[in-house]
């Protein structure tokens, strides 16, 4: 691949305010477990393989199980994760896939679950992660 733009040199602020963004999720209520499947999760749909390799790795280490990682692409059929993690799941995939919209189904199942400060967290953790996955793709982030 030839090499692209250098965002963080190019535009030092926006990369800044990236960045704040993310250093709010890491001080929200979220769980370290439901922060790394909405981050994996995400990156899977967008193909983001820097993402998948680093926020596996993060998963790991916060507890996140090995079967619970390797079955997150099948989370429907998989009987492992909880209600509230399906409710997430079900939400990241419809908010990173938003051209098709998020439906007023998956939408209040989560608000059923989750207290309205909680659910902001969720999506605002969501929307940031597919922001750095459309960074690291855009830009040529590779996993190591």
């Amino acid at each position: 691949m030839e090499s692209r733009i250098v965002i963080p040199t190019v535009a030092p602020e926006a990369y800044q305010a990236l960045m704040n963004l993310e250093k709010y999720i890491s001080t929200t209520s979220l769980t370290p477990i439901h922060k790394e499947l909405i981050k994996i999760r995400a990156s899977q749909i967008n193909g983001c393989a820097f993402c998948i390799n680093m926020h596996t790795a993060d998963a790991r280490k916060h507890g996140v199980s090995e079967k619970q990682i390797y079955l997150l692409s099948a989370w429907r059929e998989a009987d492992i994760y909880t209600e509230e993690e399906k409710a997430i799941l079900a939400l990241t995939e419809q908010v990173t896939l938003i051209s098709n919209h998020v439906s007023d189904e998956v939408y209040q199942n989560a608000a059923r679950l989750f207290d309205e400060k909680y659910l902001a967290e969720i999506i605002l953790s969501i929307i940031t992660i597919n922001s750095w996955n459309r960074f690291a793709i855009t830009t040529g982030l590779r996993a190591v």
